[in-house]
């Protein structure tokens, strides 16, 4: 197990030296759009232990020189807002900047219209190693179920709860680089089979955390199966049936 948080500390160490998140805004605006807004989400889903050391701010070239320095802080304080509101540390003594119109500009005008956050990541390790244990002992053919793995009701969207495990999955396709898993999603309670095709896209939203964080898509794929595969017959009797109907698991396909 100590071999396994260290492959995870090297996968990760790359973050340590800093990383950087690029945000757009609209012409003459320094609201969060709809796109900065959902691009943050996912950063903040996919970057636990996040820690930002630096937030600049940028506008185009038009307007005037002290309306753009103004408007590029604006911005910054905007981003600033969003992340303490979502209790993301930032670092004691952190740099804030407007550069305005002052940085050589895109050719591109909403190219120019933007803020980068500078970031590190710590590395965190899994709170329960169980999973990593379980893929190095498994064998071709095998199946494991992914605990706690949790989504919004009857969507797709993971919940940030979920992160562990799915660290703990991400450190292990690190640890062994020729393994290759199949995701395979399947749900619970309905009689007809998956109306809204839900399994397959928790299996895929399982499949796209792993693909960002650069595992190879060809070691990946994923598949869903509805209730077609129950582990208790439906409908279920109680709760706990229908939580352990409602699973994503891991095929292995190579070793």
């Amino acid at each position: 197990m100590k071999k396994v948080f260290a492959v995870c500390l090297m996968f990760l160490s790359a973050a340590l030296q800093g990383q950087e998140l690029t945000l757009f805004f609209d012409f003459d605006r320094c609201d969060l759009n709809p796109t900065a807004q959902t691009q943050l989400q996912h950063w903040l889903a996919d970057h636990p232990n996040v820690e930002v050391t630096k937030i600049y701010g940028f506008c185009d070239w038009k307007g005037s020189n002290h309306y753009n320095d103004s408007l590029s802080i604006k911005r910054v304080k905007t981003v600033l807002a969003y992340l303490q509101e979502k209790n993301i540390l930032v670092q004691q003594g952190y740099e804030i900047k407007g550069f305005g119109e002052d940085f050589p500009q895109s050719k591109v005008q909403s190219e120019n219209r933007k803020v980068i956050i500078n970031y590190t990541q710590k590395p965190q390790k899994p709170k329960d190693s169980h999973l990593s244990e379980q893929i190095s002992q498994a064998q071709v053919g095998d199946k494991i179920q992914l605990t706690r793995i949790y989504f919004a009701n009857m969507t797709a969207r993971i919940l940030p709860q979920s992160l562990p495990v799915l660290q703990d999955l991400l450190c292990a396709l690190e640890e062994h680089p020729s393994l290759k898993i199949e995701i395979q999603g399947h749900i619970c309670c309905q009689l007809v089979y998956d109306i809204n095709d839900l399994s397959t896209r928790r299996a895929q939203a399982v499949y796209n955390y792993l693909a960002r964080q650069k595992i190879s898509r060809k070691r990946l794929s994923y598949k869903g199966f509805g209730t077609s595969k129950p582990i208790y017959t439906i409908p279920e009797k109680t709760p706990q049936e229908e939580d352990a109907n409602r699973r994503v698991e891991i095929l292995i396909l190579e070793h």
